[in-house]
């Protein structure tokens, strides 16, 4: 690993974040974020989560005037996410990155905040060594082993199920999925009866979801993208006899996000997912959160981009209070292990060693709610942690 002194060098950070941040009468937090491209979409919802606590909760806090400046890396760029940190603390002179849709983009951007020793919330990019890469990274939103992990033992100990097959997508956060899924169903006493991969773009599951019907499976994971995908791969399933209740179908929340829950109408019906936000968890708390998201966002409806967005800024203002405005690393990161808070997801804490969002993990089954598709909440499982920390 490079030296401190090569580090520097080697960014052509120089010594411009050592003017103490304390003396600033403005607090700068410097966004990373896909604005533009593929994922555009999930950077707009992170940025509005970000945007709806800044109008809530003002944006003075402790003293100091809160500043955002946004970067659009286009992405996933890990280089140019990269890049852009490097801007911001050079240039912007900021005291806290944040944002990461995209575990690459966290990358990218990690040794910089290592180095220049500023607080880094990943509000999204979920795959679990993000929070290993510098001790000032805090994560606030979630890990796909986390929801995995404790989703196939639950297969096994609450639903039953003995046998499933797994079927993702064929990329990293496919792979977590697939791996953490199949961890916790053996664990449990279950057997895994095979697994396979689709491409990341433009599938045609017909062929692999035949497999899956060859093999005649109790359950199966599935573990896809948003967009596009559910209602392709929930056709595909219902085609060749695969759907509840005959066979359980198991997969991470993007798969009934409300618009794939549109796409894919009745077929949807009876599928059993796990994700840590969903907008119909029937709390107060989020009710107003909801209702506020809709208010502000033309109708849409918040998801798990915006919650992650929005609770990394409650992260970063409790930690400003607690610091009393200082806003350099160290201080902010000692703030911010171990703090707890009720979100509109539920409870939830930064675990002190990992930095690492500790949270429930819900089961969720679609049901017709007074004839609407819905995510209805059947299990939950209290703090969980990232199983591989």
């Amino acid at each position: 690993m490079l030296g401190r002194t090569a580090a520097i060098a080697a960014f052509g950070l120089g010594l411009a974040w050592s003017t103490s941040a304390l003396a600033q009468e403005t607090v700068k937090i410097g966004v990373i974020l896909p604005y533009s491209g593929p994922f555009a979409d999930a950077a707009n919802q992170l940025q509005a989560g970000i945007d709806l606590y800044i109008a809530k909760h003002g944006d003075e806090v402790a003293g100091k005037k809160i500043e955002i400046i946004k970067k659009d890396t286009g992405g996933p760029a890990a280089d140019v996410a990269q890049r852009m940190a490097q801007e911001l603390v050079v240039r912007d002179e900021v005291d806290i990155i944040a944002g990461f849709a995209l575990t690459p983009e966290a990358l990218g951007a990690a040794p910089v905040a290592d180095e220049a020793q500023k607080l880094m919330v990943v509000m999204n990019a979920a795959t679990s060594v993000v929070t290993e890469q510098s001790p000032y990274i805090v994560r606030t939103s979630v890990t796909i082993p986390q929801l995995n992990y404790a989703f196939g033992k639950w297969a096994v100990e609450e639903a039953g199920i003995k046998q499933a097959y797994t079927l993702v997508s064929d990329y990293g956060p496919g792979h977590d999925a697939e791996k953490a899924f199949s961890s916790g169903f053996t664990e449990a006493g279950g057997t895994i009866l095979g697994s396979d991969r689709t491409p990341v773009a433009n599938p045609d599951f017909s062929a692999y979801v035949q497999r899956v019907r060859d093999a005649n499976p109790e359950a199966v994971y599935i573990f896809v993208p948003g967009g596009a995908q559910p209602a392709a791969i929930g056709k595909a399933l219902v085609d060749r006899g695969l759907a509840p209740p005959d066979t359980k179908i198991f997969a991470q929340g993007e798969l009934t996000h409300p618009e794939a829950l549109e796409s894919m109408g009745a077929t949807a019906n009876g599928i059993i997912t796990t994700f840590h936000y969903t907008l119909e968890r029937d709390d107060p708390l989020n009710k107003e959160y909801v209702d506020a998201y809709l208010a502000a966002n033309n109708g849409r409806a918040p998801d798990l981009f915006s919650i992650g967005g929005y609770d990394g800024m409650h992260l970063i203002y409790e930690a400003l209070k607690k610091t009393n405005g200082d806003a350099s690393g160290d201080a902010l990161v000692e703030a911010a292990k171990g703090m707890s808070w009720e979100s509109p997801r539920g409870p939830m804490s930064i675990d002190p060693e990992t930095r690492d969002v500790v949270q429930t993990v819900y089961i969720r089954e679609v049901q017709d709610v007074d004839g609407t598709l819905q995510n209805v909440i059947i299990h939950e499982i209290p703090d969980v942690k990232d199983p591989l920390h």
